[in-house]
């Protein structure tokens, strides 16, 4: 191929805020805590929207995370989102290919809104265009208690949407539609993209782009009416314009409805999608496919990296967190697919090899803090994850 493969993504992109320690018990946090499911209040382990926050406290959210943190500042910030992270990542992996990989969403214009430009500088990633808005930039604040549950720890999310509201598909040009792939990520997290997913969808394969959507948590969709599965845009045609979606165990049930991966797979085979990976943390991952892109594969299911997991089970090894590893496992699945789509003449691609690329990359993101690792020289992340990827392969024997 001489001329560069495009891809173009959109979705959840936001600021990272981690607030460590936070002590769940104290005084000024336990009259923030929920006491009813969707009431708005914290509880570990869990997200609430900033709206929804304000109206249980009573309060503007930035005065009440002054008293839930002790007026602490962060102590680490991190780009975040499913499709910006992602995206950087698949970047990263193609930077020595002739792959171009481009991102479309919205920010503001405040201190992390100029957070974000400046990171993406030291990424490869391009941008496509990143809309301004007056809504602050998204951003999600984790707050961390490691002494939480004896000591297990456990974190709690507190999500703004903000600008992420104005980013409408409008916004989104000819370049990105006439994409070689294009990538929805995270968008329920972006309300008006995540309306629209069908419609886009369709005029995406109307150019004959590859489609891809990872998917995130719904919270809205959940809190609106948590008895029913989550709609994925306006109807169930939604599904039969994606070439590979991507979600983990949680979100596979709620999107099909079900309680059983099997009852998932069955849904998403039923209702047209081209083919489906479902991640379940550090258990099995499942996938079918069922179109020309992959060829037919019949549902079945590869274990994680075992040397992931035994160097993570190593104290000295536990360094970074889990933060991201779904989202690069979705930039290793991308990175993969365009670079054997741009060494083949078939149009076709391995989606087992795109499989095993997702889990060496998920299982590295383990090893650093946040979700995006930033790169010393380019290259240096696939040089490091080629390690991961060639013991994986011998751990699963040749594909």
């Amino acid at each position: 191929m001489s001329r560069p493969f495009i891809i173009s993504g959109t979705g959840c992109a936001l600021v990272d805020y981690l607030y460590s320690p936070v002590s769940f018990s104290n005084s000024a946090f336990s009259q923030f805590l929920s006491l009813k499911p969707g009431d708005g209040g914290l509880a570990p382990g869990k997200l609430v929207f900033t709206e929804e926050f304000e109206k249980f406290s009573g309060q503007d959210y930035l005065q009440s995370r002054n008293l839930i943190t002790d007026s602490k500042q962060p102590v680490a910030l991190n780009i975040g989102g499913p499709s910006i992270v992602s995206l950087i990542h698949a970047a990263q992996m193609l930077s020595k290919t002739n792959a171009e990989v481009y991102f479309f969403g919205s920010k503001g214009t405040d201190e992390a809104g100029r957070f974000m430009d400046e990171k993406l500088r030291h990424t490869p990633l391009r941008i496509g265009k990143y809309k301004n808005s007056a809504h602050f930039t998204p951003f999600t604040d984790v707050l961390s208690d490691h002494d939480f549950n004896h000591g297990q720890g456990e974190r709690i999310f507190i999500n703004n949407i903000g600008a992420a509201w104005d980013f409408l598909p409008t916004d989104l040009d000819d370049h990105f539609f006439k994409s070689d792939m294009v990538v929805f990520g995270g968008t329920a997290l972006v309300p008006n993209i995540h309306y629209a997913i069908g419609e886009l969808l369709e005029k995406a394969k109307s150019h004959q782009a590859i489609t891809v959507v990872n998917t995130v948590y719904d919270f809205l969709n959940e809190k609106k009416n948590p008895l029913i599965a989550w709609p994925l845009g306006k109807s169930i045609n939604t599904y039969k314009n994606i070439d590979l979606l991507i979600c983990d165990m949680e979100e596979a049930l709620s999107l099909a409805g079900t309680n059983s991966v099997s009852g998932a797979i069955d849904f998403f085979q039923t209702s047209g999608v081209g083919a489906a990976v479902i991640t379940h943390g550090a258990n099995p991952v499942h996938f079918f496919a069922q179109n020309q892109l992959f060829g037919n594969i019949p549902v079945s299911q590869v274990p994680v990296s075992e040397r992931a997991i035994r160097e993570l089970s190593d104290p000295e090894n536990r360094t970074g967190d889990t933060t991201g590893c779904g989202d690069n496992f979705v930039g290793g699945m991308i990175a993969s697919m365009a670079t054997q789509l741009i060494h083949s003449d078939s149009h076709s691609a391995n989606l087992q090899l795109a499989v095993a690329l997702g889990i060496a990359s998920g299982g590295f993101a383990c090893f650093y803090n946040g979700g995006t690792f930033y790169e010393k020289k380019v290259g240096e992340k696939a040089e490091k994850i080629e390690s991961y990827l060639h013991d994986y392969l011998n751990q699963i024997g040749n594909i």
